[in-house]
């Protein structure tokens, strides 16, 4: 199976209670071609690092004509994002906002440089993927994006069994609003409002909305007010300026791209809706 290709289980001894996935070599590599691929198509450099869930080096290949340093910054950042366990924007962020005494960690174990995220199986760490030398900041994040979703889609591709949810765990589900099934490739929530949300951007999430009851008054696009990042990728504000507003309710569904601002203005009573999390 190709997930076993990808990803090492380390079983369990006798006597013992945990167990864990690690990366392998082949998944390191996986990710790197992935994001070498997308520079060479872009005519930009890359420098990628790939490192297990204990930042150790995996895998480092350079493009030619990338500049040099871009090798040890890459580990800095995969480093990073997976000692840390979040993408290493969110710690130049906290840096450009003040928290200047971050950048007195040595630097063997933080690099505070976007371009760092980690790579994620089932909701676990399983390593980090840093890179360097593209045309900017945000096109390094975006290609460590790449190259980690490359590992992720590929164990998600992988043959599996079927999945069964029994009518009792998703009716207690919708009864607190809270997620039914999250995997690599996908998430799904049985999603309950009470009362109106703030709102919300989810920069690397498509939210397809199916609504099971109530109504509520959906604003999406526009521009986020007073937006803040809560989570790497996540982003919560005070209001949306120039949006579009719909009434939604029974029957109707909604997709919102990644990156698209919304929010529950208004909700009229109980508001049920399964929401699928595409990644």
């Amino acid at each position: 199976m190709l997930s076993l290709a990808l990803l090492l289980p380390l079983s369990a001894a006798p006597g013992e209670v945990a167990m864990k996935k690690s990366l392998t070599l082949e998944g390191a590599k996986k990710a790197v071609e992935a994001v070498h691929a997308e520079a060479r198509k872009n005519g930009t450099g890359s420098a990628v690092a790939v490192v297990d869930e204990g930042g150790n080096l995996l895998c480092l290949e350079r493009l030619d004509g990338t500049f040099a340093a871009g090798s040890t910054v890459s580990i800095g950042k995969a480093r990073t994002a997976a000692l840390f366990r979040k993408e290493t924007k969110f710690f130049e962020d906290v840096i450009k906002n003040g928290r200047t005494a971050m950048v007195t960690l040595p630097d063997s174990l933080f690099t505070p440089l976007q371009g760092g995220v980690p790579i994620r199986v089932g909701g676990e760490i399983v390593g980090a993927i840093g890179v360097s030398g593209a045309s900017s900041a945000q096109q390094d994040e975006d290609y460590a994006v790449i190259g980690a979703r490359a590992v992720e889609g590929a164990v998600a591709a992988a043959p599996a069994g079927v999945t069964y949810l029994e009518s009792r765990a998703v009716a207690a589900a919708f009864a607190k609003g809270e997620p039914l099934l999250e995997v690599p490739a996908y998430k799904i929530h049985a999603s309950r409002r009470d009362a109106p949300g703030v709102p919300e951007v989810h920069e690397r999430e498509t939210d397809i909305l199916y609504v099971l009851d109530g109504t509520a008054t959906l604003v999406t696009g526009g521009t986020v007010v007073e937006g803040r990042t809560i989570s790497p990728g996540e982003i919560r504000g005070a209001s949306i300026q120039n949006g579009d507003s719909r009434r939604i309710a029974k029957g109707d569904v909604v997709v919102v791209p990644a990156g698209m601002p919304h929010w529950f203005k208004e909700v009229g009573g109980p508001l049920t809706y399964y929401v699928v999390k595409v990644l």
